[in-house]
């Protein structure tokens, strides 16, 4: 023992003579303690010795060592070397953390009389470690060129288990690459697993192999900024949290996974200390928050989302290119068949900016979904849909369906079609650029299960089935829309439909189908009232039109470009994507068609402006504006052309 406090004795001289700090080393765990710090060291009973209120026994003390190195305050370093670590403790905080070590398998445990947040860098490489930290009170986590992967776990199978409910930063050092792989079996819940919240920061790179369940799982809300996620495989979700996830910037990459891109639930109902229960779903819970920043989703699973959200989302900035190619599954807890979706909110729905392409290929897949109201201001979207329609038996066995008449046998709940966008609720259009294609069996463009109301924007569909579908009316007061069904509609109202202004051009199949049809079965009407409409295919029978003056021709060629004029002011120049089907007479001889000035009885090229409509065919084009890929041009200027003979379109069908 005299040699022991010889030693020690040595020690403190050595610090008092100008050394920095004093490292006192426990098997892989070194603590660093500041000359300027240390004050009294207590040496008791020849057993222990406690500096900065750190008790050490003196028999597990590997060495103690004086030197000049910098100490940072509420610091720990893990340093991963192959099978083995080195923990470094910065003095402040020796006492209040008990660490363990188990080859490169590290476990810190804070007590509960930390009050100062504590940042943990990690770093080096092991093909066999782990990190597992515990605690009651907020924490920092950097990733500073990590590689690690749990192979034989000890503490956890994650390779990253934080088991603290507080808010944890986690820092991705920028211009470092960091990659974690948890383990094969076991019972972790994320290759990166935080119980409390997390806030990604910082411009590095982080890698996420999940080989149980999810890449990355938070018992709380996720908040991204700057940092790149790349998940490459998981069992599960890519990113799976409660209460809200936000991205404000950085990129998330997500590919090879079982389920979901990134998916927020809403939080569970906890239980505390005196027994009461409480109940998160009022708030912000659930919720999906996409503000700037990259995103590149691409998911396999049948009926799995790129983005899905248990609460509301909110779009008003980034890039996000999403991809699904899964089919439908039957969900025997609802008995109703369920499919993919690029974006999906079982809320509402508010996109007011943000650029997004959005690809489904398997059948029933949807481009957006919401069960609520779906509210789109600003912003572009792109959507291509290419499956077909699923059906289901009472049994719950899954049928592609490829035609129209097979799927009309089947009830809303057993089955599902291929939607551009798609609202259970209302729907509400002002502003932004939309784009649709759906070419599977079912496929509606743009369809809502309530109201639908378009005031402004720029929306394409070219669609299989309707183009733009509502369940109940349908207003459209300004915008510029296109819509084509190659099957069905163009535009579709199960109630009223009420054109009050904007540029329409709508393009529907042949009789019965019409290019704008409302619910005369059901006692409702299309009301044209201002605006300007063109139109290829009959309007619903018994519209009524008034503000302008509707006529129609029977001759039209397919690509060649048309202008249209308001009296004598140009309005819009145009071409038809698809040819009259009647030449010079129709199907009942010259001039004829079904009735008077008629031709064929099935399609006709329709004209509306708030005075009189007059074409010129054959134009040529230069300059102005193009919409609707290049369908339509404004402000342009047109040249050449002759003009085409229109006769009055009847409120009656304009065909009898």
């Amino acid at each position: 023992m005299k040699k022991v406090y010889a030693l020690l004795m040595a020690l403190m001289l050595t610090i008092a003579a100008g050394a920095q700090t004093l490292n006192v080393q426990v098997g892989s765990v070194i603590y660093q303690f500041p000359a300027s710090q240390t004050g009294d060291m207590t040496y008791s009973n020849g057993t222990s010795l406690t500096i900065m209120g750190k008790t050490f026994i003196l028999s597990d003390i590997s060495a103690m060592t004086v030197d000049d190195s910098m100490v940072k305050d509420n610091a720990i370093s893990v340093i991963y070397n192959g099978i083995a670590a080195t923990v470094i403790v910065a003095g402040n905080i020796a006492q209040y953390v008990t660490p363990s070590v188990s080859g490169a398998h590290i476990s810190i445990a804070q007590n509960d009389n930390l009050a100062e947040e504590i940042t943990y860098t990690l770093s080096g490489t092991s093909e066999d470690g782990e990190f597992y930290m515990s605690g009651s009170y907020k924490a920092t986590i950097e990733f500073n060129g990590l590689t690690l992967t749990n192979t034989t776990p000890v503490y956890s199978g994650a390779a990253v288990h934080i088991q603290n409910g507080k808010r944890i930063k986690v820092k991705v050092v920028s211009e470092t690459t960091n990659t974690l792989t948890d383990a094969v079996s076991g019972s972790q819940k994320g290759c990166l697993y935080i119980k409390g919240h997390a806030e990604f920061a910082q411009k590095g790179t982080l890698n996420i192999i999940g080989n149980v369940k999810h890449g990355i799982k938070t018992g709380e809300y996720i908040t991204l900024k700057n940092a790149t996620i790349n998940i490459t495989k998981a069992v599960g979700d890519g990113i799976n949290c409660e209460q809200f996830f936000q991205m404000t910037s950085g990129t998330i990459n997500i590919q090879g996974v079982g389920d979901d891109g990134i998916q927020c639930d809403i939080e569970d109902s906890t239980t505390g200390s005196t027994g009461e229960t409480t109940d998160h779903e009022g708030e912000d819970s659930g919720n999906v928050y996409i503000e700037g920043g990259t995103l590149a989703i691409s998911v396999t699973a049948n009926a799995a989302k790129g983005i899905k959200s248990e609460g509301d989302m909110h779009i008003c900035g980034g890039e996000a290119t999403i991809t699904t190619s899964g089919g439908g599954l039957w969900d025997s807890d609802k008995s109703k068949t369920k499919a993919s979706s690029c974006l999906s909110a079982d809320g509402n729905m508010v996109v007011s900016g943000g650029t997004f392409s959005l690809t489904s290929t398997g059948n029933g897949g949807k481009g957006m979904s919401v069960d609520g109201t779906m509210t789109i201001s600003d912003g572009t979207i792109i959507i291509k849909t290419s499956g077909q329609a699923v059906g289901a038996s009472s049994s719950g066995t899954l049928t592609t369906i490829s035609n129209a008449q097979s799927l009309d046998r089947y009830s809303s709940d057993y089955k599902s079609s291929p939607k551009g966008i798609k609202a259970d609720g209302n729907m509400f259009i002002s502003g932004g650029s939309i784009n649709v294609t759906t070419t599977g069996c079912g496929g509606e463009g743009i369809e809502s299960k309530g109201t639908l109301d378009i005031t402004g924007g720029q929306i394409t569909v070219n669609a299989y089935d309707d183009g733009i579908n509502s369940s109940s009316h349908m207003t459209i007061s300004g915008g510029y829309i296109y819509s084509r069904a190659t099957n069905n509609d163009g535009l579709d109202a199960n109630g009223n439909l009420y054109i009050k202004g904007g540029l329409i051009y709508a393009i529907g199949t042949t009789t019965p189908e019409k290019s704008i049809d409302a619910n005369t079965e059901g006692g409702y009407k299309l009301y044209i009232q201002g605006g300007t409409i063109i139109a290829v295919g009959d309007l619903e029978n018994g519209a009524s039109i008034s503000g302008g003056t509707c006529k129609y021709t029977t001759l039209w060629t397919a690509t060649s470009w048309y202008a249209l004029y308001n009296g004598d002011t140009l309005v819009a120049a145009f071409k038809t994507p698809t040819k009259s089907s009647g030449s010079g007479g129709g199907w009942n001889g010259p001039g004829g068609g079904y009735g008077p000035g008629g031709g064929n009885s099935s399609q006709k090229l329709i004209v509306y402006t708030s005075s009189t409509p007059t074409l010129k065919s054959g134009i040529a084009v230069t300059d102005g504006t193009e919409y609707f890929d290049g369908m339509a041009n404004t402000g342009c200027t047109v040249s050449g052309g002759s003009n085409v003979s229109l006769s009055n379109y009847s409120s009656g069908g304009g065909w009898w």
